[in-house]
């Protein structure tokens, strides 16, 4: 009988974050590709399109004029998914229809003036500026009575849905905790309670004995490609020490929190020589008033592309009736993402 080998043979791994599984099918890698295929794409742009509503001095699709911003600019979406003034109420005329009402704020935030960059073309300084705007309003809205999480994402490319490609990034914030940072904060306190120590600490001190699944690293953060990593090349940045959220973070651990999103952007696009799509966000602790000491910030970067920039992943069939399953193990996929150089792609074309 052969020697179970997880490199070679199909097995489920388990996400400590979560709580969830899934499915890794390594030798899968084998089978041909007959799907959907895409070239890969760097679009063509011009610091400024007369056309963006997102560009300064322009109008929006809302009717509003965007000032002539110069840094990183935020503003309240013109189409929210949600409503500060949604009134409270509930429809609950049969235990198996329940309806409540969610009250939130949804902005926007564009990263640049420059209509024609994203973030791995950014230098560390502007993306700086850009992570200082997220604290402010991460503080702003943690503030508002009612605001119990706030989400800061950013979703780069049409297939992950963007709708503008003028660098920029979303923020929601709600009554309500999200189903995914619930279930990481019940799993963080639980481990909080059984070891006195936070899990993402510990998950981060193994990762570094291990090395395997490390892509890069500076003196403030880690990148991995965690165990549990459902999407090919998902990356999870960790901080090196415990911080909560983004205003625990020194003026120089920003900096590093920068640099690293700069270093792992620019990986992501020489990878396969494209401008990399990814929905990418961080995870932060709630915001309803209590310490939360079993937090630790962390960003989750979620990209679809596979084999190639022409082979996209989906989640269907088995993984939307059963579980998310993957075909490339994550040891293999960081050695990937730590053997492409740092130097953008486009600079050497």
């Amino acid at each position: 009988m052969s020697v179970f080998d997880s490199e070679e043979h199909p097995h489920r791994r388990f996400n400590a974050l979560t709580g969830d599984w899934v499915l890794v099918s390594p030798h899968r890698t084998q089978r041909p590709w007959q799907g959907k295929e895409e070239p890969p794409s760097r679009p063509s742009l011009a610091p400024y399109d007369a056309g963006c509503y997102l560009c300064p001095g322009n109008e929006r699709a809302g009717g509003q004029t965007n000032p002539d911003y110069l840094g990183p600019f935020v503003f309240q979406n013109d189409f929210s998914a949600l409503l500060p003034e949604t009134p409270e109420g509930r429809h609950d005329d049969h235990d198996l229809l329940v309806a409540e009402s969610e009250t939130g704020i949804c902005r926007v935030i564009c990263f640049s003036p420059r209509h024609d960059l994203t973030l791995p073309d950014m230098s560390v300084a502007e993306i700086h500026a850009v992570i200082d705007l997220w604290a402010s309003q991460y503080a702003e809205l943690a503030a508002i009575d009612g605001i119990n999480h706030v989400q800061i994402f950013e979703n780069k490319g049409e297939i992950m849905g963007c709708s503008n490609p003028h660098p920029h990034g979303q923020i929601w914030a709600q009554k309500t905790v999200p189903d995914e940072p619930a279930k990481e904060s019940a799993r963080m306190l639980a481990h909080l309670e059984k070891t006195g120590r936070t899990l993402l600490g510990d998950y981060l001190s193994v990762e570094l004995e291990r090395e395997s699944r490390l892509v890069c690293a500076n003196d403030s953060f880690v990148v991995v490609v965690p165990f549990w990593a459902t999407w090919p090349f998902e990356t999870l940045i960790l901080p090196r020490r415990h911080v909560r959220h983004l205003n625990d973070m020194t003026t120089a651990e920003r900096g590093d929190l920068a640099d690293i999103i700069k270093r792992l952007t620019i990986g992501y696009d020489n990878l396969f020589e494209c401008s990399f799509p990814y929905s990418a966000g961080m995870h932060q602790s709630p915001t309803d008033g209590a310490e939360h000491p079993e937090w630790d910030w962390h960003m989750h970067f979620y990209p679809p592309l596979l084999r190639s920039a022409e082979v996209k992943k989906f989640m269907v069939g088995y993984e939307m009736l059963a579980t998310p399953q993957r075909d490339i193990t994550p040891e293999s996929s960081a050695a990937r993402l730590r053997a492409v150089t740092e130097t953008h792609y486009a600079e050497h074309n």
